[in-house]
């Protein structure tokens, strides 16, 4: 069942309306005032907010729109004493999911909740549906292949996905990180959770830190609200660090400690928040060359590199060229609204021949230049043409 926060400075309202709720077995928390409601609701783990309209401190206008500055998904059903239309539609343009009339009609009330619940796990299901269209259409977090190299990598999930070890995933840039990160997590009893990605070598270095401790209000001159990091979004998932050793040296001792203590403070501020994730790296350096250059923390290192995945480059694996540009062929047909081509033998021999730098992202690019720029089928004449153009 749910859990429901309830913001109203009248004690009997509050009575009445944890009655309604926790005999439909909903969890329910209470604040008299929308200064203490607004500070729950901030710390999150509510799926409804009910909130009074007049109340001290703060009232339930100014409360709502505070509330989704910081957290748009959270539906908040207001409800007043003092409602008119122009108040309800304003309301409504806050943010707010419903508006109820006081006194409260039993019925009304629970529809409502139930409505916003409903919402509520419609929104998680279209995340999770745009989290899995966007893996499809960078080759999804299969692993397409039947080489040696890859059954290994199949076996070493297989065993440590189901565990909360660390796992640090090397390999070049386009091999497949982060398809072993998913895999983690698809098959850990983590899967249902969030995956948090953070690509660390995109961010400036002076961001890193609010990106994944998140920030208080006024910590900088940009921060105009509160911010979760993505150790906090994270929470009871799985937070993938992507490029791993191009963080910087303040950060890595930030994050060692947030490994040590299953804690993070957010940037401007004192307090300590429990975050329960599991973290897996991946990096295309050797972090042991990087430790003696002094640009990475050895200490951090042996904290993730528990479990050590190595991804080999394309290169050293060509057998699983024809399985994966038939795969890149359906997947790009099907993007471009084209009818599926097919290759010539001829044409993949062309292609295991090249050298590949760019591993199978680069294999992927080259399969939609072929799709878009062959004829009914991908000839090694074509290849030839277009795989490397200019060259």
């Amino acid at each position: 069942m749910a859990k429901i926060l309830i913001i109203d400075d009248e004690k009997a309202i509050r009575n009445a309306l944890r009655d309604i709720l926790e005999h439909e077995k909903h969890t329910v928390d209470e604040a008299e005032d929308g200064a203490a409601g607004l500070e729950k609701a901030k710390k999150g783990g509510y799926d409804v907010v009910l909130s009074d309209i007049k109340m001290p401190k703060l009232d339930g206008l100014e409360f709502l729109q505070k509330l989704m500055a910081h957290n748009e998904e959270l539906p908040v059903i207001m409800i007043s004493g003092h409602g008119t239309i122009d108040t309800a539609v304003e309301a409504l343009k806050k943010g707010a999911f419903d508006f109820i009339e006081k006194p409260p009609n039993i019925s009304r009330i629970l529809v409502a909740v139930r409505n916003a619940l409903d919402r509520g796990s419609l929104v998680q299901e279209t995340r999770t549906l745009r989290q899995k269209v966007q893996k499809e259409k960078a080759g999804g977090s299969r692993m397409v292949g039947e080489s040696k190299a890859l059954e290994h990598i199949r076996e070493m999930i297989a065993k440590v996905a189901p565990s909360d070890a660390r796992v640090l995933v090397t390999g070049g840039n386009g091999a497949g990180k982060e398809g072993v990160a998913r895999m983690i997590h698809e098959k850990s009893g983590r899967a249902t959770g969030p995956f948090v990605e953070v690509n660390c070598a995109a961010i400036p270095g002076e961001l890193i830190e609010s990106e994944l401790f998140g920030h208080e209000k006024g910590a900088f001159t940009s921060a105009v609200a509160q911010r979760k990091g993505k150790f906090e979004l994270a929470d009871g998932g799985t937070l993938f660090l992507d490029e791993i050793g191009d963080m910087s040296l303040a950060a890595q001792a930030k994050v060692l400690r947030a490994l040590q203590e299953n804690r993070i403070t957010r940037v401007g501020g004192d307090k300590d928040i429990k975050v329960n994730v599991r973290v897996v790296a991946a990096t295309n350096k050797d972090l042991r060359k990087e430790i003696e250059k002094g640009q990475f923390r050895e200490d951090l290192y042996h904290r993730l590199s528990v479990i050590p995945i190595h991804v080999p480059s394309l290169s050293e694996r060509l057998e699983d060229i024809p399985l994966l540009a038939e795969h890149f062929i359906q997947l790009v047909c099907a993007e471009q609204g084209i009818a599926p081509k097919k290759i010539t033998d001829k044409a993949i021999k062309e292609l295991q021949k090249l050298p590949w730098t760019g591993n199978v992202r680069e294999l992927r690019n080259v399969i939609e230049r072929l799709v878009i720029l062959s004829g009914k089928e991908i000839t090694d004449e074509e290849v030839k043409l277009y795989a490397r153009p200019g060259k």
